[in-house]
């Protein structure tokens, strides 16, 4: 098991950018692929994007695609995402995942993933 902290969200304007840390601890973070979701009010969770354990392949929703990007760095023990151009239908809670998978595939399902964050707000007013 692998323990999440999101950080980094909050609330900015239509336009701007923001970068997501976060930062796990518990385990080997090297073994494990990671994900991004967000959950908007009254909809249900979406898949954002996703990283192997190396950070050689990534995966992204169409609807980020050039947009959004995630990283991570082992030797912290922290994934990213960064976001730019954001809009107000961005605003959502995002949550990072963890998935035991030492290999250069990507999870894109959210019950794929076993170990969650709390999760950070993002706010874009309209």
């Amino acid at each position: 098991q692998v323990q999440l902290v999101e950080s980094g969200g909050g609330l900015v304007q239509a336009g701007g950018s923001l970068r997501l840390s976060c930062a796990a601890s518990g385990r080997t973070f090297s073994m494990y692929g990671m994900g991004w979701f967000r959950q908007a009010p009254r909809k249900e969770r979406e898949f954002v994007a996703a990283i192997s354990w190396s950070g050689g392949t990534s995966n992204y929703a169409d609807s980020v695609k050039g947009r959004f990007t995630i990283s991570r760095d082992n030797a912290k023990n922290t994934v990213y995402l960064q976001l730019t151009s954001l809009k107000p239908e961005h605003t959502a809670v995002y949550y990072c995942a963890a998935v035991c998978g030492r290999n250069e595939r990507t999870w894109t399902l959210w019950y794929e993933y076993a170990d969650w964050g709390q999760g950070t707000p993002v706010t874009v007013p309209s």
